[in-house]
């Protein structure tokens, strides 16, 4: 799997959202300024070409879905965070979270509240 661009993240947003639309959709979905048609066919096609969109033909139309979930690319762009900026340790991305993002204590025993839950699931 690949990085998205912003304009290919901004299409693959609108279409998880949509799970399968025309081009046209995808720019009804976008804020303006919207881009012209053919930009935005242009990305999908590339996206198509990552391996992130695949579509189906219904006469001349193309309706795009996705290939690859929301989820799976989120895996895939926290990874390469934590492995790009945080060295793979969870201590380092709360230490940022904590001295950059201001986060608060009640926001921190959140989390660990949230950690114990899963431990106690596994």
């Amino acid at each position: 799997m690949r990085e998205l661009t912003k304009a290919e993240e901004q299409i693959m947003l609108i279409l998880w959202e949509l799970k399968e639309a025309i081009v046209k959709d995808v720019i009804d979905k976008m804020e303006p300024p919207k881009p012209a048609y053919n930009t935005v066919s242009t990305v999908i096609r590339v996206l198509e070409g990552k391996g992130f969109l695949d579509h189906k033909a219904i006469g001349n139309t193309h309706i795009y879905f996705p290939t690859i979930s929301e989820e799976q690319y989120k895996h895939f762009a926290f990874d390469k965070v934590m492995t790009n900026y945080f060295e793979n340790s969870y201590e380092s991305l709360v230490s940022f979270l904590v001295n950059e993002k201001k986060m608060d204590i009640s926001q921190l025993d959140e989390i660990i509240a949230i950690a114990e839950q899963l431990k106690n699931k596994k």
